[in-house]
């Protein structure tokens, strides 16, 4: 039985975009992000294919434990760190290090006797005013790290960057000054640079640092491109057309016939929706390829159903290719006309589409 939609996950551009981040920032160690599923690409698949990063970050402890009950064994950050005792224990026993943000969370540590020393950063909150530690208060909070037995040493100094992907915004200089401020005699490790910082920020390149969306294939930076900064997407999300119809002038489109026939023309139906995570306020003209071909979408997104305009293209029938993104379309692009961004495109397509993993 055929399967559509799908999700084809190129593994190689994965490698391929990890070994941009290693040419970057050739002296600095790399936390690959899996978070949230691997950005939608599938978690523990995506890390194992990561063997060449140092380590793996992920945003909860319980991501953490999946990756180590698949059997993977290098590092792991937990980018919101642990609140409660259960997840404590899980993360000392698991070997997973911690991000710790709050005053609560540095209690809950010197609360819970050690299995075994953990591995701890101290977030800092050097201007996005999330999650972090005022800087003037990590001197007394490292000098107490630093003093508890159950703590790996040297304890980690990170931050997180608001506005990297703005290259000319000065925030991201003033962040990355103040954290390093913080550690003038060198003593700890720190990690700053995100997929932003690392192709735009020299001075985020530290021992350590966190791309996320760059692994992925898709643009950091507001005003470059995937392309242009020698990425290569790794999804492709792919359907097939399942009706091709013969429409009049004046024939009206989809729910609340939202779209109107300008001249009588083909239009054909692709077995994709916002059910399986396409975005529903991707407007008339938001591209798409049929049979290689660009093509754009009428009407409104149904739950299980795109309508697209087949001008131009009569020969299209029933069971050709439809790509909503990947290569010859970058997510970058859909998002734009989506008026979202690619992480979320990325991340909310729905499990009921397959992923297909190729060169693993």
């Amino acid at each position: 039985m055929r399967v559509y939609p799908q999700a084809v996950i190129d593994h190689s551009a994965l490698r391929h975009n990890l070994g941009l981040v290693r040419r970057h920032t050739p002296d600095s160690r790399v936390w690959a992000v899996v978070k949230a599923d691997a950005y939608g690409h599938g978690m523990v698949p995506v890390a194992t294919s990561l063997a060449a990063a140092d380590g793996l970050a992920v945003a909860r402890v319980e991501e953490g434990v999946r990756l180590r009950e698949a059997e993977i064994a290098r590092p792991i950050l937990v980018l919101e760190g642990a609140l409660f005792a259960d997840e404590l224990a899980a993360a000392r026993g698991h070997g997973l290090a911690l991000a710790v943000h709050q005053p609560d969370q540095v209690a809950l540590l010197a609360q819970t006797p050690p299995a075994r020393p953990l591995r701890v950063w101290i977030k800092v909150d050097t201007g996005m005013h999330r999650l972090g530690f005022d800087p003037r208060e990590v001197p007394d909070l490292l000098a107490r790290l630093d003093a508890d037995p159950g703590v790996e040493k040297p304890v980690g100094l990170m931050t997180h960057l608001a506005n990297a992907d703005d290259v000319h915004d000065p925030l991201t200089p003033r962040q990355c000054d103040r954290l390093r401020a913080l550690d003038p005699a060198a003593r700890y490790e720190l990690s700053i640079g995100n997929s932003a910082g690392i192709l735009a920020f020299p001075a985020s390149r530290t021992h350590w640092v966190r791309p996320g969306i760059m692994l992925y294939g898709a643009s950091p930076l507001g005003r470059r491109t995937a392309a242009e900064l020698k990425l290569r997407p790794v999804m492709r999300l792919a359907t097939r057309l399942i009706a091709v119809r013969s429409l009049r002038r004046g024939d009206r489109v989809g729910y609340g016939g939202a779209y109107v026939c300008p001249e009588d023309m083909p239009v054909g139906v692709a077995a994709i929706g916002y059910g399986d995570g396409y975005p529903r306020h991707a407007p008339t003209g938001t591209p798409v390829l049929v049979g290689g071909r660009r093509a754009s979408l009428v009407g409104r997104v149904s739950m299980d159903m795109i309508s697209l305009d087949l001008r131009g293209l009569p020969e299209s029938a029933v069971g050709d290719s439809v790509i909503l993104w990947g290569e010859g379309l970058p997510v970058d692009e859909v998002a734009e006309w989506a008026g979202t961004i690619p992480y979320e495109l990325l991340c909310q397509v729905t499990p009921r589409v397959r992923r297909e993993h190729r060169n693993p």
